[in-house]
């Protein structure tokens, strides 16, 4: 999507993105090796009664859909950040998860006419509609790129 198309109030649904265990442990022993991560058997008897994905990887998650869904051909090209992050329920492997992205603000900046600046709010829910994932984003998009400049 380009930038001239975010417009608040817009919502975007992005989804299906099917969990595997497989991937939930690949990620947690890269990057967030907590046993209630790794360890399948451990996690049965953990506060969650089973294995959970690490927030950070429902982030990957969600920013593979967004990403696939709506900034794929744009003008984006960094994030300042984000206002706030919650993981209200856990992500378990069989999860199928979906996101829902709806746009708060876009505007052009004041200081730089030719930077878009994007605020959205991404939830993401699995298949029984429970939220996973909350967080408001910030997106930068560059208004002065020319189409044959764009990368895909």
């Amino acid at each position: 999507m380009k930038f001239s198309e975010f417009t608040p109030g817009l919502v975007i649904e992005a989804g299906p993105y099917a969990v595997t265990e497989a991937e939930v442990l690949q990620f947690a022993k890269a990057y967030d090796p907590q046993w209630f991560h790794t360890d399948p058997q451990a996690a049965v008897s953990g506060r969650f009664g089973g294995l959970i994905a690490s927030g950070w990887h429902t982030c990957g998650m969600a920013m593979r859909l967004i990403a696939d869904k709506a900034l794929h051909g744009s003008e984006s090209f960094a994030s300042p950040g984000l206002a706030y992050i919650k993981w209200p329920h856990p992500v378990r492997a069989g999860d199928v998860l979906h996101v829902r992205a709806t746009v708060l603000e876009a505007r052009v900046s004041r200081s730089q006419s030719s930077m878009g600046i994007l605020r959205w709010r991404w939830q993401m829910f699995n298949a029984r509609d429970v939220e996973v994932l909350d967080l408001e984003a910030t997106s930068l998009f560059d208004l002065s790129a020319s189409p044959a400049s764009q990368r895909n």
